[in-house]
């Protein structure tokens, strides 16, 4: 017996044609993959740091977090800091918070951002992104690096 689901057609954000190509991607007759949401959310994580114009990922206190845990001998980095997504059967939702560079356009940097990270996570996983939201908490400026106390003078050797 052979069933036949209607094929759907959606075009994502990128402007990109997914078809039934993602649906017989991830579920067919031989079983179904299912990809958790970390997954998608470190793919995502990596992606927007790579756009030029991004600083770094997180809020305020996921970046002191963050700060802390890179400071632990041994530790790895958090590739979903200021990532969050929802990830269902065919689709994927994905919420950005960065801090951006000065003087680079806040507009080109969404824009670039969410073409990077609908391009890593259609091509990785074969899910459809549906949004990506960008949240900027900060510009940082090149004079407010924090390493700055690590470069005062020791009072212990």
């Amino acid at each position: 017996m052979t069933s036949t689901q209607p094929v759907t057609t959606a075009t994502t954000t990128s402007g990109k044609d997914v078809s039934a190509a993602t649906s017989s991607t991830l579920v067919s007759s031989q079983g179904k993959t299912t990809i958790a949401d970390t997954v998608v959310s470190k793919i995502a994580g990596i992606a927007a740091r790579e756009v030029n114009g991004v600083y770094a990922l997180g809020g305020g206190a996921s970046r002191v977090v963050g700060a802390l845990r890179e400071r632990i001998p041994g530790a790895n980095v958090n590739h979903s800091q200021g990532v969050s997504v929802e990830v269902g059967e065919k689709q994927a939702a994905v919420d950005l918070d960065v801090v951006a560079e000065y003087g680079v356009s806040i507009a080109d940097l969404a824009t670039g951002l969410r073409r990077n990270v609908i391009t890593a996570i259609e091509r990785m996983t074969g899910l459809q992104v549906t949004e990506v939201n960008v949240t900027v908490h900060d510009i940082h400026l090149a004079g407010d690096d924090d390493d700055a106390a690590d470069d005062a003078v020791t009072r212990v050797q």
